[in-house]
């Protein structure tokens, strides 16, 4: 009797790892179909990653105010060990293909919580995947055409007297630092919506906290942004800011309500 009872009670954890390694396994083989795609293409990939590294915007007084412009003389990557290319090149198939696959991997999340969520709010499964995604998207979107082209020039061109030799384990590495870390900042407005709705946060608190929140913004921007004047944190900061307003805006829209006093 009493082995029976261990065991009713040890089904639920049995069963959870069972469900647990169903969704690894189907978000692996995602992302392992999508590498083979994405390391067939890694030398396109590769030249568009290298492509910020010779770019870079210049403001003017007239229209259209702002022109990208692109290097006289092109910045070459370089290379230390024979097997430093070919590492380049899977590393960024794999962040392409984790990119690629991210919709099947997080329905895959969905579909592991669902079970333990209300039958109200498993309706929310589409739009919890389609709106990471794009999130996810817009922040690699705003470093791709934004961020890497400010700080690349920056820093390249800090010292005019010293000559660059950059290798492309190293460059890709610092580009791949800064996509993820803007992929997930972009992610805000969703997480404050979630914290929000399983009532962990509210927007009246985040809203009363605004200053709080204003000076996080610049301390992150001020991490991120390795260029020091303040135009520069400021371009980091404002979508920061962008985010936290839009975060707050959500939780108020889909937050969890207060039970109506009888």
């Amino acid at each position: 009797m009493v082995d029976e009872e261990n065991s009713q009670e040890r089904m639920p954890l049995t069963s959870h790892l069972e469900e647990l390694r169903k969704r690894l396994l189907v978000s692996i083989v995602a992302v392992g179909i999508a590498l083979a795609v994405t390391f067939n293409q890694s030398h396109f990939i590769l030249q568009l990653v290298q492509a910020p590294l010779n770019m870079t915007y210049v403001f003017e007084r007239v229209p259209p105010y702002v022109q990208v412009k692109t290097r006289p003389e092109p910045l070459t990557l370089y290379f230390h060990t024979p097997t430093e290319p070919f590492w380049t090149h899977l590393k960024l198939a794999f962040f392409a293909a984790l990119f690629l696959a991210t919709p099947v991997i997080l329905f895959e999340v969905w579909r592991f919580i669902a079970p333990g969520l209300l039958p109200g709010e498993r309706r929310w499964a589409l739009p919890f995947v389609s709106l990471s995604t794009l999130f996810f998207a817009l922040g690699l979107a705003f470093c791709y055409k934004v961020v890497l082209p400010f700080a690349l020039n920056f820093l390249v061109s800090f010292d005019e007297n010293l000559k660059p030799i950059l290798t492309v384990g190293e460059y890709v590495d610092f580009c791949v630092k800064f996509l993820l870390a803007f992929g997930l900042i972009f992610e805000l407005p969703l997480a404050i919506t979630l914290l929000a709705r399983m009532g962990l946060t509210t927007p009246q608190f985040l809203a009363r906290n605004r200053k709080f929140a204003v000076l996080l913004a610049f301390i992150v921007a001020a991490i991120l942004t390795p260029t020091p004047d303040i135009f520069n944190q400021v371009l980091m900061a404002g979508p920061l800011l962008l985010l936290y307003e839009i975060g707050i805006i959500s939780a108020r829209l889909f937050g969890r309500r207060k039970p109506a006093e009888g």
